[in-house]
């Protein structure tokens, strides 16, 4: 049977290194960035018919890609933008590709209160809202309403999920197991508040955020999720691994639960540094730190899973 005809704008080939935070990665065997629900869909339909792995990816943090890169369709939506913001109700509906930064300033800017942790996510609304992402004492699931979803493998028009049905939890929602992909999510947040007050508590987090972290350098964000009540940058730098290197990854010496690519760094060895993390932190204080970041396509299991 012959092919369908390949959607307007898909490409071959294509180095994921260019499109994640930790800018490595090898090539996509097709790549989409659509920028209406239209053309995800017909993306969607697309790989289905060629029988393709369909894997979905936004601002590329909290991703670890193959150095082999991924066969399939790897679809990024970082381009599928926008949001509506009503001042009066408080109510916010999100696009799956906005900037989870870019949507707090825009909401501190119309006295909308609850995203004010949110200013420093390298992230977009859709990954934010798979991973649960949190910081500053706040999380996705405090204000998250519901989610506009589709399930490529039934081939059904889009559907709304309510927030109570994704099973929150520290990083974690039922997104991360279920091929859902995320189109759009709405999140109520509280109004009437003076602009300039949100604003100043979104600029301090922010300032929080970078003046302790290693935003200058390539990174996927925290690495490790908190063993709680410890947190995993503690239990690393106790150990004095702030700076240790495989090859061009290396434990930021300016926060522990960060790995930074210093520079040609591979995959191989991002994956290699954090099943070593792993080994140390385990036989110093039996503890197993479980990753965050989500590793894409074909590796040596040496780190430890989610």
């Amino acid at each position: 049977m012959a092919g369908a005809a390949v959607p307007l704008g898909l490409r071959r080939a294509i180095a994921l290194a260019d499109f994640t935070t930790w800018k490595v990665g090898g090539p996509a065997q097709w790549f989409g960035e659509p920028d209406s629900v239209e053309q995800v869909m017909a993306l969607i339909q697309w790989a289905s018919h060629e029988g393709l792995e369909l894997r979905v990816i936004g601002a590329g943090s909290n991703l670890l890609v193959s150095d082999a890169g991924l066969e399939g369709l790897t679809l990024c939506q970082r381009r599928l933008q926008g949001a509506v913001l009503d001042g009066t109700s408080g109510l916010v509906e999100a696009q799956a590709g906005e900037p989870i930064p870019t949507l707090a300033r825009r909401a501190a800017r119309a006295g909308l209160s609850g995203l004010e942790w949110s200013v420093g996510i390298p992230g977009t609304v859709g990954g934010a809202v798979v991973m649960n992402a949190g910081a500053q004492g706040g999380c996705v699931a405090d204000s998250l309403v519901s989610v506009t979803v589709v399930d490529p493998a039934r081939g059904t028009e889009p559907f709304m999920v309510e927030a109570a049905d994704l099973a929150f939890a520290y990083r974690h929602s039922r997104l991360q197991q279920e091929p859902l992909v995320v189109l759009s999510a709405r999140f109520q947040l509280e109004p009437g508040h003076d602009p300039a007050r949100v604003g100043e508590r979104t600029s301090a987090n922010l300032h929080s955020r970078t003046s302790t972290q290693p935003y200058q350098q390539p990174s996927c964000g925290s690495v490790f999720r908190n063993p709680e009540p410890r947190k995993a940058g503690q239990l690393i730098e106790a150990l004095g691994l702030k700076g240790l290197s495989i090859g061009g990854a290396q434990v930021s010496p300016l926060h522990a639960n960060f790995i930074v690519n210093t520079g040609g760094a591979t995959a191989a060895q991002i994956d290699q540094l954090i099943a070593e993390v792993q080994r140390r932190v385990v036989a110093a204080h039996g503890i197993v730190l479980h990753p965050e970041v989500k590793r894409l396509g074909r590796f040596e299991g040496l780190a430890l899973a989610a």
